[in-house]
């Protein structure tokens, strides 16, 4: 039987290669939320796993994945192999960019693609609000541009919010104390979980690196199993998640 590394009443934390503990669990998750190595660099950790996407199949239908242009266009046939459906892309703005490049525009951003396999209709997808300071009053029979069809009259009561943005503009951690060389912000990771994630339900993510998607799915009231192959790092994620247990009770 695999053995947690780590674990409270909503987290737990594997030690070693997803693409053999994922199968071992036997679980059925709600969501993979993953950041994979992108295989871009000469680093030693930055190495594209193979068979990563059809591991994940096996335990959800939903897969929200980081990633950039380059990374989608090597391995798309990856993709389609496990018959993983794009629904959406989402883009990470941040205060500053990584790139070591001078001959080309400063990258300051990162993909989120979301995924999906067999029907939409069958995958959670909560519309993402957000809240705004101002409101209009009610329209009624609204133009429709002709690009994007044409649609019926209708009438609506604005209710303060409005549809999130497909552009989230958060801080990255370079000086917020991360742990971790490609650590998230949890404040960018939250909306991917309550999007496509129920209440209570189950988050995997399989390169869990600092532990920041088990942070945010816990913070927003979902279960999550992380899973991550170098020791220093679950070490650390552990610690971390450990004290934010002591801090909770």
């Amino acid at each position: 039987m695999t053995e947690p590394y780590w674990s409270d009443d909503q987290v737990s934390l594997y030690l070693g290669d997803c693409r053999e503990i994922l199968p071992a669990l036997e679980v059925k998750a709600d969501l993979v939320l993953a950041d994979p190595p992108y295989g871009e660099t000469s680093l030693a950790w930055d190495r594209w796993p193979e068979g990563w996407l059809e591991a994940a199949a096996g335990v959800t239908s939903s897969l929200w994945c980081f990633g950039s242009l380059r990374m989608y266009l090597e391995h798309g046939g990856e993709f389609k192999s496990a018959r993983w459906k794009l629904s959406q892309d989402v883009i990470w703005e941040k205060q500053n960019g990584t790139g070591f490049t001078t001959d080309r525009f400063k990258r300051v951003h990162e993909s989120m693609t979301h995924w999906y396999r067999g029907r939409w209709d069958d995958i959670r997808h909560e519309t993402p609000l957000t809240t705004v300071a101002w409101r209009t009053a009610a329209n009624s029979g609204r133009a429709q541009p002709t690009h994007t069809g044409a649609i019926g009259s209708r009438s609506w009561s604005d209710d303060g919010t409005r549809l999130t943005r497909s552009v989230l503009r958060i801080p990255n951690m370079w000086r917020r104390g991360a742990i971790h060389p490609t650590q998230k912000p949890v404040e960018l990771l939250e909306p991917l979980v309550t999007y496509a994630c129920r209440p209570g339900g189950l988050v995997v993510d399989p390169f869990a690196g600092s532990g920041s998607t088990l942070d945010a799915a816990r913070c927003s009231g979902r279960r999550a199993i992380g899973i991550e192959a170098d020791e220093k790092y679950i070490e650390l994620a552990a610690r971390r998640l450990s004290q934010m247990t002591l801090e909770a009770s």
